[in-house]
């Protein structure tokens, strides 16, 4: 009846064993997976900070240029023709200044979306790698506690079979 109750004690042991095992591989499967979004979410970022930060040079040479057109305008006492034409190239520059302001703008709010994503993601895979090790540490503690009891199993068969 004893022997009966350490191979059930042994059984047991040996499905908890294999279902931390499984547990393991699971919880490492999706380490990796969340570790590789959070490489390509850092790979967005910066890649919308080199867009960020040729849009802010595109929007200085805009402002340069549309200074430089103004200047020429105050200065020049020309009338007709060339105040229109200049007049029209202040406004385009204007334009494309405030095109060039819209998309910094979108491209400074998806990178905080990705830096946000980012930061989850980071907080993610650090608990996922939190429960993955007490995964590891319970099943070190159970293939001990299973080797300890198919050891006592071994000695008590001995035992029995001595008698």
């Amino acid at each position: 009846m004893a022997l009966e109750g350490i191979k059930a004690k042994l059984q047991q042991l040996r499905l908890e064993a294999d279902a931390s095992s499984t547990k393991v591989e699971e919880l490492t499967a999706k380490v990796k997976t969340l570790e590789q979004e959070n490489l390509a979410k850092e790979q967005e970022i910066t890649s919308l900070t080199h867009k960020n930060q040729t849009l802010e040079a595109d929007i200085e040479k805009l402002e340069g240029h549309h200074s430089d057109l103004k200047k020429e305008l105050d200065q020049s006492g020309h009338h007709g023709s060339q105040n229109e034409a200049l007049q029209r190239k202040i406004q385009i520059l204007e334009e494309e200044a405030e095109e060039a302001d819209k998309n910094i703008r979108e491209t400074n709010d998806k990178y905080r979306q990705a830096d946000v994503k980012a930061g989850h993601y980071e907080r993610k895979v650090q608990a996922l790698e939190s429960a993955r090790d007490q995964w590891e540490e319970k099943y070190e503690e159970m293939s001990k506690k299973y080797a300890q009891v198919k050891k006592d199993l071994e000695d008590f068969q001995v035992e029995i079979g001595n008698m």
